[in-house]
């Protein structure tokens, strides 16, 4: 009675077998067997009531019956709602559908449902079964190979279905999807753009600021420069430009050898080591880079702006072999902006040997000279006259005469000393290593104070200066050949790829100009065979004067005339050393002056001869002189002012100069009292000495004194009043080529009024002030009638541009006009053979 009544505890059934796919069971081939023999036996598991046994074990413990029925209602309809979450739907896309807001503020957007494929099969499958079931419970149903190899079929299906599908949703993408993508990728794009330039930009300003500990962002940006988009390559190529610019040193960079490794040193020269082999390491990639991105068109004028900029820098720094190469490889390009970069780079490595010492001057003109040798003096002329900025130091060139005269003094002194005190004690072995450690210290001491002074070695620049000079005339002999060559001017005119006023020698001019610049500095053995090419050059390409004629079209008038001024300068320079007959260049000049044409050739190198071979050179033969004058009269009717100015100042020195031939300026009927040996004048004859000048009279000057431009009317008058009898020699302040540069096109100022009072203050001291009155009112003439002039040939040759304009704008139409009337043939016969056709096929019929 004591114990109370325990509750009698409910045993829940045991738990079920973890679910397991049928995928997942493996069925041996035995149990498959098995089943199909003792078939017969199972028919009992199919009349079990399943439902009855899931009740069974799906019951709760502890709940009562009538709150039984209630829990299940609430877990199916917790069935229901997962599976409402799990059906899968189509969101709308929000831009395609407006969405819905609620009251509480949250937005629903409408979704579409998706029917899938397998749920429709499967559901198919399970109103079939249940028929079957329906109708035949008691037959087994398929057995697990048979339901897996349906389940397969029905996977790959749906599998196929589900391909379809995408397909057809890419086919129906709207055309704003497609904007849309294009859009971002621009934006991205532009925001990799942004960042990879401002990543250059923060790597260069960390290592302008701290070089030694930053050091590794250079190969990060070397790296950037290796882009493919061609923007970041050139602003990579730029900034590493404007790092190594500023953080080279002002030293060559020597790695240290293996033995050097393996020494202790201590953190500080470990630190300086990795520096300058990091920075030696990438420098020599980034100008890899350069040279292979100098050899693409896209990239090549930033490259070698690159390159010229760090040639130019930092001369003295490695690898300035291969930087030198890339400039001398381009020094003849045909881009205009690639070879003044290289020339302007050339020039300032000439003029500013103090970077470099005078080394790259040395390497820099051998290159010149081989890539010459190499194109066969076909090149541009810059590439040549890159040697006019060289200077060279003639004090060098000459021997120290008084060291040499002190040391022989010296030594005699020292023989006398030792014959006259013989008897003296030959020194100890003491003595002598003390007297040896001596002069090693001496010595150790003059090579460090060489190597700590500034000031440069005198033997070595010597040396070097002889090797650029054997190298500078190298180049220039090799072209003289090759111009000289009349076979190879030939054949080389049409190969040639310079094109240009100089032809085939596109070298010849510059080349001219640099033996007239250092024509003091020539050997004399090379003396000979130098006037003996310019000879053959002046001629025309021929040693002859008969076949002049036929080689004269080889070279320009201006050519052949430098050719006589070099010649001039070489022979006044080596005045002592020389004795040549300049006769033959004379003979040159007096032909030259005929053939000149101002549109064509050069007026300066004209004015330049006439200064050179008539007024600074010494007094000349009568004849000579004579014949001269009367050709510069001739030549100074023919062409413009600064041309004529320049001949009758020439004139005006002869005269001067050569008092009989001022009897040339008297107007006999017979011509000049003095004839000379010639009696008569030939003015076509090749020889001024042969031309007999002297029996002819200056009836130029009375043209000449009514030219239109005062100062030649005015310079002409002048030298029509040089009185026959003065003996004494007045010569011209003015120089030819002072004359022809202040009256060129170019640099004309054509001041009436200057001009004006210049006549009337010489009229004045020459024949008094009534002719100058004369002379006024005809220069007012004058300047009335040039003002016309100018406005009539404006108007003239606008009228004339406008035709050509009318011409070519007629041509046009009517070609426009003839292309209409072609097409509209060509349609009627179009339509002609479509009405045939069917005609014939009416009759087929």
């Amino acid at each position: 009675m004591g114990k109370k009544s325990q509750k009698p505890k409910i045993v829940l059934p045991p738990e079920l077998p973890p679910e397991i796919l049928e995928e997942e069971i493996e069925v041996s081939d035995d149990d498959l067997q098995f089943v199909k023999e003792n078939r017969d036996y199972a028919v009992g598991f199919s009349r079990l009531d399943t439902q009855s046994i899931t009740k069974h074990v799906t019951r709760v413990a502890d709940v009562k019956e009538d709150a039984l029925e209630a829990l299940y209602e609430k877990r199916l309809k917790k069935k229901t709602l997962q599976k409402e979450k799990v059906e899968s739907g189509l969101q709308v896309d929000p831009v395609d559908a407006l969405p819905v807001k609620t009251l509480d503020g949250k937005l629903y957007y409408r979704t579409l449902q998706k029917t899938s494929i397998l749920c429709a099969n499967s559901e198919e499958e399970t109103g079939e079964d249940e028929k079957g079931d329906s109708v035949d419970k008691g037959i087994v149903k398929l057995t697990k190979v048979e339901r897996r190899a349906k389940l397969k079929k029905q996977k790959k299906e749906a599998k196929k279905q589900g391909k379809e599908l995408d397909k057809a949703e890419e086919v129906q993408q709207t055309p704003q999807a497609a904007v849309l993508a294009e859009v971002r990728e621009d934006l991205t794009a532009e925001e990799a753009f942004k960042s990879k330039k401002q990543k250059l930009a923060e790597l260069g300003m960390a290592l302008l600021a701290d070089p030694e500990s930053n050091i590794k962002s250079l190969k990060e940006m070397l790296q950037i420069s290796k882009d493919n988009d061609d923007a970041i390559v050139k602003l990579g190529v730029l900034s590493l430009l404007a790092v190594f610019k500023d953080i080279i040193p002002g030293y060559r960079i020597r790695l240290p050898t293996e033995k050097e490794l393996e020494m202790k040193v201590s953190k500080s020269v470990k630190k300086m080591r990795y520096y300058e082999s990091t920075l030696l390491s990438v420098y020599k990639a980034f100008l890899q880079k350069l040279i292979v991105l100098e050899k693409k068109l896209s990239f090549q004028q930033v490259a070698v702006r690159c390159i010229c900029t760090l040639l130019d820098a930092v001369p003295h720094f490695n690898f300035r072999g291969s930087l030198l190469g890339v400039v001398v490889r381009n020094i003849g390009s045909s881009d205009n902006v690639v070879r003044k970069l290289c020339c302007a780079t050339i020039t300032s490595l000439f003029t500013n040997e103090g970077k470099h010492g005078g080394e790259v001057t040395v390497e820099a003109v051998r290159l010149i000279a081989d890539h010459v040798k190499a194109h066969n003096c076909q090149l541009h002329p810059d590439s040549i006259e890159v040697f006019l900025s060289l200077s060279f130091d003639d004090n060098l060139g000459r021997p120290e005469k008084t060291n040499e005269n002190n040391r022989v003094k010296y030594k005699k002194f020292r023989k006398r000393k030792h014959v006259e005190e013989p008897s003296q004690l030959p020194d100890t072995d003491k003595k002598r290593s003390r007297k040896e450690q001596m002069t090693k210290m001496r010595e150790e001491v003059a090579a460090d104070y060489k190597a700590a002074s500034f000031t440069p070695d005198v033997m070595e620049q010597r040396r070097m200066q002889s090797e650029t000079l054997s190298a500078v005339f190298e180049t220039y002999f090799r072209i003289l050949k090759h111009s000289a060559q009349p076979k190879a001017t030939s054949d080389e005119e049409v190969v040639s790829p310079v094109s240009g006023a100089s032809g085939s020698h596109p070298l010849l001019a510059p080349c001219l100009k640099g033996l007239g610049k250092f024509s003091h500095l020539i050997d004399l053995d090379f003396m000979a065979d130098l006037m003996n090419y310019l000879k053959r050059l002046a001629s025309g390409g021929s040693n002859s004067g008969d076949s002049s004629q036929k080689n004269s079209n080889c070279f320009t008038v201006s050519e052949r005339l430098q050719c006589c001024i070099v010649a001039f300068k070489v022979m006044r320079s080596n005045l002592d050393a020389l004795n040549v007959d300049l006769n033959d260049f004379f003979v040159q000049l007096y032909n030259l002056i005929l053939e000149y044409r101002p549109g064509r050739d050069q007026g300066g190198v004209l004015a330049e001869a006439l200064k050179m071979m008539l007024c600074e050179d010494r007094q000349h033969d009568m004849q000579k002189a004579a014949a001269f004058v009367k050709r510069l009269a001739t030549f100074s009717l023919c062409f413009g002012s600064a041309e004529s100015m320049a001949a009758l100042i020439t004139l005006k020195h002869l005269l001067q100069k050569n008092v009989k031939c001022r009897n040339l300026l008297e107007n006999d009927a017979g011509g000049g009292s003095v004839s000379g040996s010639i009696a008569k004048y030939q003015p076509y004859a090749s020889d001024p000495n042969l031309s007999g000048a002297l029996a002819s009279v200056l009836w130029e000057l009375n043209l000449l004194s009514k030219h239109y431009h005062p100062a030649v009317s005015a310079m002409a008058s002048s030298v029509s009043s040089i009185n026959t009898g003065q003996n004494q020699v007045y010569l011209s302040i003015i120089s030819p080529q002072q004359a022809f540069l202040d009256l060129s096109l170019e640099g004309e100022s054509f001041n009436l009024q200057s001009d004006s009072l210049k006549l009337k203050n010489k009229r004045k001291r020459g024949s008094g002030s009534s002719r100058s009155a004369c002379v006024t009112p005809l220069t007012d003439a004058v300047s009335v009638s040039d003002d016309e002039v100018r406005k009539k040939l404006s108007t003239h040759f606008m009228l004339l541009r406008d035709i050509e304009e009318n011409e070519r704008l007629r041509g046009d139409l009517d070609r426009t006009t003839f292309y209409l009337k072609l097409y509209e043939e060509h349609k009627k016969q179009q339509k002609k053979k479509g009405r045939t056709k069917p005609m014939k096929s009416e009759k087929n019929c």
